[in-house]
């Protein structure tokens, strides 16, 4: 077209109509030449420029390009296209798929309010200068991977109803990435980000796997669940959950995508970390986050991660199970997903329906269920609970480490490999009588039952029947007397009628009470009885102390 004569080219746009299926591959377009194609195509009911299929795949545009408002009812391929002047796709409007794929913007490029109905190809696509998504609609999939953004990137109040790909793409210039409302996954793997940066997503999900961030970040998320494996943080970065709708210009963000048909959401409504595996997490901080389903294996650092907010782990299955001929109750603790893994392997839990919720009484199976190899064992689950356990008390957060220091102790006690077998067995009474110095009431319920036996044990062999009277006897030599007094042992007569009475309970009770705060009583006890009061003097303090360093635990902050 550019090298037809005035004759020829008149002729042909005059042969043009609203609508019509154009093929400019490879031409090279003049802001005049453009403008003069755009006004054999408008409607003029419309006053926009209409086309059917339009072909500018590696057309080169030299001024500015403006298709604001143009119509695309077919396929609108603008692949490896060049635009050396401003791009002006604002409120354009793309019934078929759009492709952008390999196109250069040297300039500004807007496509403010744009609709894209299908599928939206910007792969590899290089912007030089700023461009524009704002309030852009985009219906299909949407894939920018490989993209390259050397200026800012707004996606403000732009809303993606489908999947919506970054992968691999490089943010030069960009230190603000939305806010952007995505009705399934925002991936953003392998992407590189330069500058300071922060992300506003409202998605379903959002993959950043190997994303790196080359300065700070952070990333404010509504609902989504949010995947950071092998991530690469070389400064601090943020994930933090928004409590309300973003906002820009003083007005709301619509998340009318993420709506269900009642008033609840169509996805939950909080905000979960799915895997940190593979980070430095030194430089990573999650606010109110729930890391119910969070895989921290592979992660390095994790004693220094920082866990601000409302952060929330999973539990313990709850209500009784059985286990051989007797009854179990699990304690309520923070579990991590690991080890809810692991316990799911070894009870040969099968394999979970897809999308059935998890039973709340059962230990939840991992994502490679149930192949030994790929679950963690033990001793993989107790250094995280190690490491995330010094986290929590470098955070004052005393609570959330007594936990952590329960979950590390248990995979202690049943590692098999790292922990020796005399080690189990110490971990194992340490669990039963105060379950690691970390319950309370078990270690005063052993507390009662070892009074109750002292009391028992000293009323039928500890205390004599009678308290034994001094006697006297006397010896006269020549003009001399010599006096000597004893008192004989005490002795237990009687049957256990006699035994058993309230006035020797009493007693017993007080040698019982005095003991627990290592006290002698000063009771006439028999032989049996004066070690029945060593092994309690011994025992009993050291299960009160057990259960104050419980109480301790628990509420110190």
């Amino acid at each position: 077209m550019a090298h037809l004569t005035d004759t020829d080219r008149t002729a042909y746009l005059t042969g043009l109509a609203p609508g019509a299926d154009i093929d400019h591959s490879g031409t090279p377009f003049t802001q005049e030449l453009l403008e003069a194609l755009l006004r054999a195509l408008t409607d003029p009911t419309t006053g926009k420029p209409t086309f059917g299929r339009a072909q500018f795949e590696g057309a080169q545009f030299s001024g500015f390009a403006h298709f604001s408002g143009a119509q695309f009812s077919g396929f609108a391929q603008f692949g490896e296209a060049q635009f050396s002047g401003y791009a002006q796709f604002e409120g354009a409007q793309f019934s078929g798929p759009a492709w952008f794929s390999e196109a250069r913007f040297s300039a500004s490029a807007h496509f403010d309010g744009a609709q894209f109905s299908d599928t939206t190809w910007f792969d590899g696509a290089q912007f030089s200068g700023p461009v524009w998504f704002d309030e852009a609609r985009f219906t299909g999939p949407t894939l920018f991977n490989g993209a390259q953004f050397s200026g800012p990137a707004w996606f403000r109040h732009a809303q993606i109803s489908d999947l919506a790909l970054f992968e691999n793409a490089r943010f030069e210039g960009v230190s603000v990435l939305g806010p952007l409302v995505c009705a399934e996954e925002v991936v953003l793997s392998g992407s590189v980000f330069v500058l300071p940066v922060t992300l506003e997503i409202a998605a379903a999900k959002v993959v950043c796997e190997r994303t790196r961030w080359e300065s700070t970040a952070t990333m404010r998320v509504r609902y989504a669940a949010v995947d950071l494996s092998h991530a690469v943080l070389t400064a601090p970065a943020a994930v933090a959950a928004h409590p309300t709708p973003f906002t820009h210009a003083g007005r709301a963000v619509s998340e009318d995508l993420l709506q269900g048909p009642g008033p609840q959401p169509r996805v939950p409504d909080r905000v979960r970390v799915l895997s940190v595996q593979g980070v430095d997490a030194a430089h990573l901080v999650l606010t109110d986050i729930d890391l119910t389903d969070c895989l921290f294996s592979g992660a390095f650092h994790l004693d220094q991660i920082r866990l601000e907010g409302r952060t929330t782990f999973a539990d313990a299955p709850t209500g009784w199970h059985r286990r051989g001929i007797g009854p179990l109750r699990f304690t309520r603790r923070r579990v991590l997903a690991e080890e809810h893994h692991w316990r799911a392997h070894m009870a040969g839990q099968p394999v979970p329906t897809a999308g059935a919720a998890p039973d709340p009484r059962l230990w939840r199976p991992g994502p490679h269920h149930p192949d030994p190899a790929r679950t963690p064992d033990p001793e993989d689950v107790a250094a995280l609970y190690r490491q995330l356990r010094k986290a929590f008390e470098d955070g004052k957060n005393e609570p959330g480490a007594a936990d952590f220091y329960y979950g590390e102790c248990e995979m202690r006690r049943h590692d098999t490999t790292g922990t020796t077998k005399g080690e189990r067995r110490l971990l194992w009474g340490y669990w039963l009588l105060s379950g690691y110095g970390l319950r309370a009431s078990r270690a005063f319920t052993w507390l009662l039952a070892a009074m109750t036996v002292t009391v028992l044990l000293l009323m039928g062999a500890g205390l004599p029947t009678h308290d034994p009277d001094p006697a006297t006897t006397g010896t006269l030599k020549g003009s001399r007397i010599s006096l000597d007094t004893s008192t004989p042992d005490p002795a237990l007569h009687g049957g256990w009628t006699q035994r058993m009475t309230w006035a020797r309970a009493e007693k017993a009770a007080r040698v019982a009470v005095n003991s627990v705060v290592f006290r002698s009583s000063g009771q006439n006890l028999t032989i049996a009885g004066t070690y029945i009061e060593m092994a309690s003097r011994l025992l009993e303090p050291t299960l009160l102390a057990l259960g104050a360093l419980a109480i301790r635990g628990r509420i110190k902050r």
